[in-house]
């Protein structure tokens, strides 16, 4: 995967994106769209993002993975979700193998996660066998949408809202819902579509897919042969919780699952705009800014009673929250230069960040990856990790205005939250992950918004508006010079 700096890779790589899109838009003939499904509810007893551990491995509804295939006469796209809270170990893989077996390139493998915590976390080894199971069952999925594909299709997009999710220390909440409807004659063939929320998890020690889950039920019921695709928009400060009052956690589930399928519907049965046409897309690696180490004193204060000779230790260890205190050390007591932005780390299956692999990777894991696509009129973008719901929202009022867009987060491996300029200078949650869950030394820098900001248009070919304030005239006074 290419980096580039944001203002070559605006000139090189969103501008070249526009323009091929431009050039295939004439030659287009049409599109044609295929689904499938595969079940990937465990067998034993495994570790989850949750913290539980089902034993006896019981479900209350199944986990499904869904896929769908788009195919415009020249390229293929694959939509896959999954009912995961990344897809980590079998990331890489299905790249590989997309790429070698099916003709599809990471930069049109689109891997979307509903950021489900009630199903087996891929960051521990005892689950690395389970990573690798599910790609094998995620290709043979993406084997059979193409075997299923029919045309003409159609692609619809719409949006709506779904005021059912809560904002943590930050404003302005988002609460758009995004839809793409995808016809094959006068038949709903797919819907995809996103919410910027954490989902509202189901009764514990259970494997089940949350309240997207559920919505995803609701709406194949209610469009017979369709194939309801739900991933999460960009919604790392965002909660979906339990309804007032509500104490049977199935029934909260099962009810915020209604309400989302209920919004979904009301999107769909709103206005649609055909984007229907050809496609071209990119994946890039944005060079995200990192912050100055704490002083030498501060780390020796941060060090006392940290046992220092522990090495990294992987999740659930305790001493997991403490990997970066001795990485900070060890890199002073070295003489190891601090990184100076995310992409110089590359990320282990454990999710530590390391300077290269033991085992080199032909795609490795490495921050912050953001995948743009044009779909006809459609400009889509897929953001790695958490991005701040805020972050979603400035890179979506910039490509609203030149037409449809839709926007994710959560794409491919890995939970690396991307916060807000706020949420850095507050050192909240999501901001101390860099250093707390992932092994950084060093914190993120203040500028990190802007630039994920800034790098994630310039994929597609955007820039963000000036500030106004800076203008020297209003164009609305026609006395201004």
């Amino acid at each position: 995967m290419n980096h580039l700096n944001r203002r070559t890779l605006l000139q090189r790589g969103g501008a070249a994106l526009l323009a091929h899109a431009a050039l295939a838009q004439k030659d287009f003939g049409s599109m044609k769209a295929g689904t499938a499904r595969v079940d990937v509810t465990p067998d034993r007893p495994r570790f989850c993002a949750s913290g539980d551990k089902p034993d006896p491995p019981r479900a209350y509804a199944p986990l499904v993975s869904r896929c769908m295939t788009l195919f415009d006469g020249t390229r293929r796209m694959a939509i896959v979700n999954y009912p995961f809270n990344a897809l980590d170990v079998a990331t890489p893989i299905l790249r590989e193998r997309c790429e070698a077996e099916l003709g599809i390139p990471p930069a049109y493998l689109v891997l979307l996660a509903t950021h489900n915590h009630q199903s087996p976390i891929q960051i521990i080894r005892e689950n690395f066998d389970y990573g690798r199971e599910l790609a094998e069952k995620i290709f043979g999925a993406i084997r059979r949408a193409i075997q299923n594909e029919h045309g003409p299709a159609t692609l619809l997009f719409g949006s709506g809202q779904g005021f059912f999710t809560r904002s943590q220390l930050s404003h302005p909440p988002d609460y758009e819902l995004q839809v793409l409807k995808v016809m094959v004659g006068s038949r709903v063939a797919a819907v995809l579509f996103n919410h910027p929320t954490h989902p509202q998890l189901g009764p514990r020690n259970l494997y089940g897919p949350s309240h997207p889950g559920f919505a995803m039920d609701e709406l194949e019921a209610k469009f017979p042969g369709s194939t309801a695709i739900y991933a999460d928009a960009c919604g790392g400060n965002q909660y979906t919780f339990a309804p007032p009052g509500t104490t049977d956690a199935l029934a909260a589930c099962k009810s915020r699952g209604h309400e989302l399928a209920q919004a979904t519907l009301a999107a769909l049965n709103g206005p649609l705009e055909d984007v229907t046409g050809p496609m071209e897309s990119r994946i890039q690696v944005l060079d995200l800014p990192l912050a100055e180490p704490v002083p030498w004193k501060r780390a020796q204060e941060l060090a006392k009673d940290i046992p220092l000779d522990a090495g990294f230790r992987a999740f659930p260890d305790p001493l997991r929250d403490t990997n970066w205190i001795r990485a900070l050390v060890r890199h002073y007591k070295e003489g190891i230069p601090f990184p100076k932005k995310i992409s110089d780390y590359v990320c282990t299956d454990e999710e530590f960040l390391v300077s290269k692999l033991d085992e080199p990777r032909k795609y490795p894991c490495r921050f912050e990856q953001v995948l743009g696509a044009q779909i006809g009129k459609l400009t889509f973008l897929a953001i790695q990790g958490e991005p701040l719901a805020q972050i979603g929202m400035r890179i979506k009022e910039v490509l609203r205005q030149r037409g449809p867009a839709m926007v994710f987060g959560y794409f491919g491996e890995r939970n690396l939250y991307i916060p807000t300029r706020e949420n850095v200078r507050l050192d909240l949650y999501q901001a101390q992950s860099l250093r707390v869950q992932y092994t950084c030394p060093v914190g993120w820098s203040l500028d990190v918004e802007d630039e994920m900001v800034k790098g994630s248009l310039a994929v597609v070919g955007a820039e963000p508006y000036p500030d106004p304030r800076k203008q020297k005239a209003y164009p609305l006074r026609h006395d201004s010079v």
